[in-house]
C-alpha cells in the first residue's frame, strides 16, 4: 500500500510544470565579462568580431575567451541574430572554414549559470545571458534590447 501511495505521489509530481531556473525572464541580454576586468563598454561591432574571433586581445594583451550557449538555447538564438545577424545553425560553414585557418569557435557552456560561473572564473571570458540572470560575479559591458537596440544603460526589467 505504500508503494502504492509513493507511486501516485511521484506521478503525481512528475505533471507538474518545471520550475524555471530564474524566476522571470526578460527579453534584454546582457553581454558580461569577469568583473574585475578593466573594459567598460562594448560596441556592436566589437562584440561581433570576438565572437567570430576576429578580434582576438583585450587591451591589456589577455586573450579573449568567448563563450556561447548550446546551438538550440533560445538565448543563443536571440544573440546570434541579433549580434551577427544570423542564426548558429547557419555559421557552420563559416566556422568551419575559419577551423582550417586554425581558428577554433568560441567555447560553449551548457546553461546561463555555467556561462555565470564561466565568465567570473575565467580571465579574459564574455558571454551573454538574460539581463534578469545578471548577479555580482560579473560585469555588464553592454545591453541588447528585444529589438536589437544597443543600449548603454540597463533598461527597467521585471525580473523576480
Amino acid at each position: 500500500m505504500l508503494n502504492l501511495r509513493v507511486l501516485l505521489l511521484l506521478l503525481g509530481l512528475s505533471l507538474l510544470p518545471a520550475a524555471p531556473a530564474h524566476a522571470a525572464e526578460s527579453e534584454v541580454l546582457a553581454i558580461i565579462v569577469p568583473a574585475n576586468l578593466a573594459v567598460k563598454r562594448l560596441s556592436a561591432s566589437e562584440l561581433s568580431l570576438i565572437f567570430l574571433r576576429k578580434k582576438l586581445y583585450w587591451p591589456n594583451a589577455k586573450r579573449m575567451r568567448p563563450a556561447n550557449l548550446p546551438t538550440q538555447h533560445d538565448l543563443r538564438q536571440r544573440f546570434s541574430l541579433r549580434v551577427l545577424g544570423s542564426l548558429p545553425e547557419t555559421q557552420a560553414e563559416y566556422w568551419n572554414e575559419q577551423y582550417f585557418h586554425g581558428v577554433s569557435p568560441p567555447h560553449v557552456v551548457n546553461s546561463q549559470e555555467a556561462m555565470l560561473r564561466y565568465v567570473a572564473d575565467t580571465a579574459g571570458a564574455i558571454g551573454y545571458v538574460d539581463a534578469c540572470a545578471v548577479d555580482g560575479r560579473v560585469k555588464v559591458v553592454a545591453w541588447i534590447d528585444s529589438d536589437g537596440s544597443w543600449l548603454v544603460s540597463p533598461p527597467p526589467l521585471a525580473c523576480d
